[in-house]
């Protein structure tokens, strides 16, 4: 970790200990070196660094290409290893950022989903990560996050001091399905991507987190 991101982590890990008593599950599930994709749900802003702070390794995040234009900001955020994307997060120029921190052996949050939820409950996931997973190498760790959207969901001007926690759950890897897709046909191409997208999210949806011996930071 570089020094800037250091203490941001630092900061977030303090935040999330005291303010809202977080529980992490699992950490050591999450490999220290090497591409890993982290596919979390989406409850609130306070997710990308939720999952972040419950690990010792580095992790790039995904932010708004226009918030790089600010002077000072666009610095913190290149400091911080955000990759900037359009508002979508599926345009190509997002895509190749992601894929080139992916093989350089970096890890990046990624949300199935697309957008945060709007009622707390998890939504049905988009190709578009199907796609990042079969066009990379990269190992799939899903993490689920509990909790945020009582703390400050879209609904919440003011986070509220409500218990969150983070689980990391079992690596999965899409061998098969990345050898498929390099011969087979454009429809199927697009299905692979979503059946990659359903089967992280059903991953997601499975973990709980009074399953594990609770982890305290």
């Amino acid at each position: 970790m570089n020094p800037s991101y250091f203490i941001a982590w630092s900061g977030f890990r303090l935040m999330y200990r005291f303010y809202f008593r977080w529980r992490v599950f699992n950490p050591e599930r999450v490999p220290l070196s090497g591409s890993v994709i982290l596919a979390a749900n989406h409850e609130s802003i306070l997710d990308p660094p939720l999952v972040g702070s419950g690990l010792t390794r580095d992790i790039n995040y995904l932010a708004r290409e226009s918030l790089f234009r600010f002077p000072g900001l666009g610095t913190l955020l290149r400091s911080w290893n955000s990759v900037p994307v359009d508002r979508d997060g599926g345009g190509a120029a997002g895509l190749k950022a992601i894929l080139h921190r992916l093989l350089a052996g970096g890890a990046i949050i990624l949300f199935p989903e697309g957008t945060r939820s709007r009622d707390g409950k998890m939504q049905k996931a988009r190709s578009g990560i199907g796609l990042t997973v079969i066009k990379s190498d990269a190992v799939v760790i899903p993490v689920r996050v509990f909790g945020t959207y009582e703390a400050y969901g879209r609904h919440i001007r003011i986070p509220r001091p409500r218990s969150v926690a983070v689980k990391y759950g079992e690596p999965l890897r899409f061998e098969a399905l990345r050898t498929e897709a390099k011969a087979c046909s454009k429809p199927r191409l697009k299905e692979i991507y979503q059946e990659v997208a359903d089967e992280i999210m059903a991953a997601i949806a499975k973990l709980q987190p009074w399953e594990d011996r609770t982890q305290f930071p």
